[in-house]
């Protein structure tokens, strides 16, 4: 009796520890499940990691492939994270259809777009669509797509725009122009007059064969305050001649001409041969 309850007791004993044994092996197992990290994943997957490494961004340095993909298949099926549950909080993010543009989530900033793309970008480029819509031109009927066709490119003006002359460059385009508000004429205080001639040659050219002083100014040293406009003479030269004089010759031009050819007068731009043509034309035409 004594040797079966001894044989009994041993059985018992050999069944507990080998359920012991398979716990710790089933325990080990899933703590090796849990160790997986990125270096592993690249063991089946390269292109995913290649695709990281070459242009993840924020994908590459601040998340890992576990990060996104809970669990892997056969255990986990649906391994495919939905954009939102990292990326929320700015209306950029409540977009639908990420994958239209951002076509691989590898690599986020390398950005495709349709042919007529304009809302999505307003969710982060505010100020551009601001400066359109206040200031209408062409460009405010055009789809953001339709000059930044990749993400991030800054065309060249030239490649829809003729230049104002053969001389011009693209850098020169921005020295007067914003392409958010091209009508909006600015410049700064050193714009050479070389590119104001590219529109205004009559009058540079006039400029450049007067004898006066005026040739050695910066037509932005005049025409500063907005473009087209006209300076009064008054600005720089106050009143240089006796009053008297000035109320018999309220204008300036009726003695200097005009400003780009100054005390330059021909036969008939002289007050009498302006005075006398006027008669020539009020004069009947004879029959």
């Amino acid at each position: 009796m004594k040797v079966v309850n001894s044989r009994w007791l041993t059985a018992v004993f050999a069944l507990l520890a080998i359920l012991s044994f398979a716990g710790m092996a089933c325990a080990a197992q899933e703590q090796v499940k849990a160790t997986l990290t990125s270096s592993d994943c690249v063991k089946c997957h390269s292109k995913a990691p290649a695709d990281i490494a070459a242009n993840g961004m924020a994908h590459k340095t601040n998340v890992t492939c576990q990060d996104c993909h809970v669990g892997h298949p056969p255990t986990v099926k649906k391994i495919i994270p939905a954009c939102s549950q990292c990326h929320e909080g700015k209306p950029h993010f409540s977009l639908s259809g990420c994958l239209s543009c951002h076509s691989n989530p590898h690599t986020p900033k390398v950005i495709k777009f349709g042919n007529n793309v304009t809302d999505p970008c307003l969710t982060c480029h505010t100020p551009q669509i601001e400066k359109l819509r206040k200031n209408k031109s062409k460009h405010s009927a055009l789809a953001c797509s339709f000059c930044h066709n990749v993400h991030g490119k800054i065309p060249d003006c030239t490649q829809c725009h003729k230049p104002h002359s053969k001389e011009m460059v693209q850098a020169d385009c921005k020295k007067c122009h914003q392409a958010h508000m091209p009508l909006v004429v600015t410049y700064g205080a050193e714009t050479q007059s070389k590119l104001c001639a590219s529109c205004h040659k009559k009058a540079y050219d006039l400029l450049m064969a007067s004898t006066a002083k005026h040739k050695s100014v910066l037509c932005v040293t005049c025409h500063q305050s907005k473009h087209k406009m006209v300076p009064k003479c008054q600005d720089c030269h106050g009143l240089p001649h006796p009053a008297g004089m000035m109320a018999k010759f309220p204008k300036c031009s009726q003695c200097h001409n005009i400003a780009h050819d100054l005390n330059h007068w021909s036969a008939d731009t002289t007050p009498e041969g302006a005075a006398q043509g006027a008669k020539k034309a009020a004069a009947p035409k004879k029959k």
